[in-house]
């Protein structure tokens, strides 16, 4: 397993990568996360992986709409968990969606009710920061709430996005 640091304009990130793929993006003071998931890791800044993530992260907080992204990612979740990445996943840029609606989209396809607080728990645990943008979901009035990076964080990456998006 592999690591690199990424000094972004919100903060100090880790990135980790099994040698092919993404497998978590962090900001190193986030909720969920500990530098001690490096601890066995070797600091490889030029995997292939690693400068596709650093260009896209560049990208990002230049402003540029990064969307379509190639970067092969690999992370490990219950099967409810992945579901939801999957669906934070697909928000495009500069949109928001709310937790309930997430609720909603997993009980259309799996016919399962689910609460927007396990949502919410899905996505605080999110292992990959922005490219899965997690920072897109909002409280059902539309109100900035829970982000594992911190509210203030969550606000200047929507600002990226609203200064940047072509959405109406």
């Amino acid at each position: 397993m592999y690591y690199f640091k990424y000094d972004s304009p919100l903060g100090e990130m880790v990135g980790t990568s099994d040698g092919k793929s993404l497998c978590g993006l962090y900001f190193v003071d986030q909720k969920f996360f500990s530098m001690d998931i490096i601890k066995d890791h070797i600091e490889k800044n030029d995997l292939s992986v690693f400068l596709k993530t650093k260009e896209f992260l560049d990208q990002y907080f230049g402003g540029k709409i990064v969307e379509n992204i190639s970067i092969p990612i690999s992370i490990s979740g219950t099967e409810f968990q992945k579901r939801v990445w999957k669906i934070i996943y697909n928000i495009p840029y500069g949109d928001t969606i709310s937790y309930s609606d997430i609720s909603d989209k997993i009980y259309n396809l799996t016919q399962k009710k689910t609460s927007p607080r396990a949502v919410g728990g899905a996505v605080g645990h999110n292992p990959i920061s922005i490219i899965i943008p997690c920072h897109r979901v909002m409280g059902k009035s539309g109100e900035l709430t829970g982000y594992a990076g911190g509210i203030d964080r969550k606000k200047c990456l929507l600002d990226i996005e609203s200064k940047h998006s072509t959405r109406g």
